[in-house]
């Protein structure tokens, strides 16, 4: 590990718990900053009220509190009662298809992350996964808690056990066997994150809205690598956060995600293109195995800094 990694890890990685809620209020009112929250769903009916409870309870209508300002559901085309469930919870729902109307939306849950800097409006945005289960507010406040108290922090992940099952520490699959690898071999200064494609990371939008962002499975890998060119190692850190627990994909889903994650990876390192963007998976058939074709990633989304609706709400 580079010396310079190793300094990170020792000034740039906190608990959740050495910044209580109080002093975090506190610093929020001095500083009059303002905190979103976005949760991204598909489908997610089973998990997603208990996540905005548990966030409404806690840092919106605790004593004290607010904590979180906006709290906004970002529904990407959901077949169940996800939008109804989110709503009844107490959050505002906002449909992918309704922001930025005028472009198309791409499938992926990097297009919803993009579009959600324009249904929103904190100076700092949140992101939390909509499948946890047990979810605590820590989550939340502990991710958010150095961009109140540090301003030169500008990017925040979360960090965690990921069990799977009942073996500790086997989840995150594609973070061992794809991202890992990727970042220790050509980004080295991010080989301190100890969960570089977690879902939960807070950004300051000052820094947000300068990032591209890959449409797909790539977009945690693509925002943590231009962040660190665009503002540098130290203005990023992470926060523990204890336990994530969440549903857990099959190896084929597992398989395009790691595609998508190299072919982002690919991109930042040679800003070229694939002869063949596409990957073959295999499936048992009643006749022997029968290949199964996906198309990967491919497509990005500008910084939202060059978009005119977003530019004009800015001017406005």
């Amino acid at each position: 590990m580079l010396e310079e990694v190793e300094r990170w890890l020792a000034e740039r990685s906190w608990s959740a718990a050495d910044r209580p809620l109080d002093q975090l209020l506190d610093r929020k009112r001095a500083a009059g900053t303002t905190v979103s929250v976005v949760l991204p769903a598909l489908d997610e009916e089973a998990t997603v009220g208990e996540i905005v409870e548990v966030i409404r309870r806690e840092l919106i209508e605790g004593p004290g509190t607010p904590l979180v300002d906006e709290l906004v559901v970002v529904d990407s085309g959901s077949r169940d009662r996800t939008a109804e469930v989110a709503a009844k919870a107490g959050a505002r729902v906002v449909h992918r298809d309704e922001v930025l109307p005028r472009l198309p939306a791409l499938p992926g849950k990097g297009e919803v992350l993009w579009r959600s800097l324009l249904a929103t409006t904190g100076d700092v945005v949140c992101f939390v996964d909509a499948d946890l289960r047990d979810f605590s507010a820590s989550f939340v406040s502990g991710i958010v808690g150095p961009l109140l108290t540090d301003p030169e922090v500008q990017f925040v992940k979360a960090m965690y056990d990921r069990p799977l099952g009942d073996a500790p520490g086997q989840g995150g699959r594609v973070t061992e066997l794809v991202a890992r690898p990727l970042l220790n071999l050509h980004w080295p200064r991010l080989a301190g994150f100890v969960q570089p494609l977690g879902g939960e990371y807070a950004v300051r939008r000052s820094l947000l809205e300068r990032l591209p962002f890959p449409v797909g499975y790539g977009v945690e890998l693509g925002l943590l690598v231009d962040a660190l060119h665009t503002v540098g190692l130290d203005a990023l850190a992470q926060v523990d956060v204890g336990v994530r627990l969440h549903r857990h994909q099959d190896g084929q889903a597992l398989g395009r995600m790691a595609a998508a994650i190299y072919r982002t990876a690919q991109l930042r390192l040679s800003r070229g293109h694939l002869v063949r963007p596409e990957l073959t998976q295999f499936e048992r058939g009643p006749d022997g195995f029968v290949p199964r074709t996906y198309a990967v990633d491919t497509e990005e989304r500008p910084p939202m800094i060059e978009v005119k609706e977003y530019a004009g709400r800015r001017v406005a």
